[in-house]
């Protein structure tokens, strides 16, 4: 569950996510049944100097045992290398957040554990680059970091729920897709032709030259329009609450500016929390 989405263009890098978190609860007869909080936060960053160019998105599996990721941030600053206060590679960052959640992960999950993966993507500025990377690892079955999108490039990636926005950006989502080509019993060839095809009708975006303040709304639009359309539909309704968005610049480096706020709810009004 869930909904991850970063934004890559000339200016900077855009991270955003909702803010639902969804669990399993069981009653004492064992009927098992989901229970949800709008107040998780799953945009994570470093702190330090050196460390204020990387953030990271989460999505997929909500916690390690009863902890999300975002609880876990003052042990990974303890990790000797980010206490060391150099600034590593994008790659290096994304390795490291890996192996330390592959770890917590094992204390508590099986070896032979089915279930959605935790994914986190990875986002920031090496240094003296003109343009960021992002990677994506899976927790726990693709733990090294995959290239998403090289320094030189811009792109989008997003996870988790997607559907809306696979639905917005492509025109259609991927399991309808893959309902085609097997109902169609399509060979390679065609599968790719028929791919060529609908990419044609993909949204197009001028991601090239696209200001930093239209990544922003560009990443809250495909975020809000996945909670709008789960509220008002039949659905899982896993992504809710308040949008969270971070931004990412080669010369400032990290900054949120939208976030959850610890605030006391007046008469059921939320206006003045976020």
């Amino acid at each position: 569950m869930s909904l991850g989405i970063i934004v890559k263009g000339p200016e900077g890098i855009v991270i955003a996510s909702e803010s639902r978190l969804t669990l399993g609860a069981q009653l004492q007869d064992g009927t098992q049944f989901p229970v949800s909080y709008d107040t998780a936060t799953k945009i994570l960053h470093f702190t330090g100097k050196k460390h204020r160019f990387v953030g990271a998105v989460t999505y997929g599996a909500a916690t390690i045992g009863p902890r999300s990721p975002h609880s876990f941030l003052p042990e990974l600053e303890l990790e000797e290398k980010l206490k060391t206060g150099e600034r590593m590679t994008i790659e290096e960052y994304a390795k490291l957040l890996s192996d330390f959640f592959y770890s917590r992960w094992q204390e508590v999950n099986p070896a032979g554990y089915i279930g959605p993966q935790m994914t986190f993507v990875v986002a920031g500025y090496n240094e003296a680059k003109p343009y960021g990377e992002i990677y994506v690892v899976d927790i726990p079955s693709n733990r090294e970091p995959v290239l998403r999108t090289p320094e030189g490039e811009f792109g989008i990636v997003w996870g988790g729920q997607r559907e809306i926005v696979d639905r917005i950006l492509k025109g259609c989502d991927d399991k309808i897709l893959a309902e085609m080509m097997t109902a169609l019993s399509l060979n390679e060839e065609q599968q790719r032709k028929l791919s060529e095809i609908l990419n044609k009708y993909s949204l197009q975006i001028p991601l090239a030259v696209l200001p930093l303040q239209d990544c922003v709304d560009l990443a809250y639009f495909f975020v809000k329009s996945t909670i709008d359309a789960q509220r008002l539909t039949v659905t899982i309704r896993g992504c809710g609450g308040p949008v969270n968005i971070a931004i990412i610049t080669r010369e400032e480096g990290f900054r949120m500016i939208r976030e959850n706020k610890i605030a006391i709810e007046e008469h059921g009004e939320y206006s003045n929390r976020w």
